[in-house]
């Protein structure tokens, strides 16, 4: 093989391993999912109503966890032992949550895609539904 070209694609894969700065939450979300992210208003009173409201959920949750005891080998690991206290908070706080459906619209088991959670929040909208791929 030419090794220029060798070069070039060593550098190329280099530069794919380094990792990416200063991009916009939202854009990788949606260059991810296919979905876009609603833009969070501090100033909207729903938007408020909401973030109390996940700050109920997340407050829930946390002591409900602390309360039972989570060993796990790898960090990463503790957020599938979470899921269940999470979705048993948004129930208390009136949520609704659900395991997130496959495109043929079966239920994924036993795995957490937030940017699939199902809420019903009857005035708000984590996600918006417009699927942009």
């Amino acid at each position: 093989m030419n090794e220029k070209y060798v070069r070039d694609l060593e550098n190329i894969i280099k530069q794919m391993l380094q990792p990416l700065k200063n991009i916009p939450l939202n854009l990788v979300i949606e260059a991810i999912s296919g979905y876009q992210i609603e833009t969070f208003n501090p100033n909207d009173s729903k938007d408020k109503k909401l973030l109390d409201k996940l700050i109920q959920v997340a407050e829930i949750a946390g002591l409900n966890v602390n309360d039972r005891l989570i060993l796990r080998p790898r960090p990463n690991e503790v957020g599938n032992d979470i899921e269940p206290y999470v979705k048993e908070a948004l129930s208390i706080v009136g949520y609704q949550s659900d395991i997130p459906k496959t495109q043929s619209g079966r239920k994924k088991l036993q795995v957490i895609q937030i940017l699939n959670l199902s809420m019903n929040l009857e005035e708000h909208h984590i996600l918006s539904a417009k699927h942009t791929t």
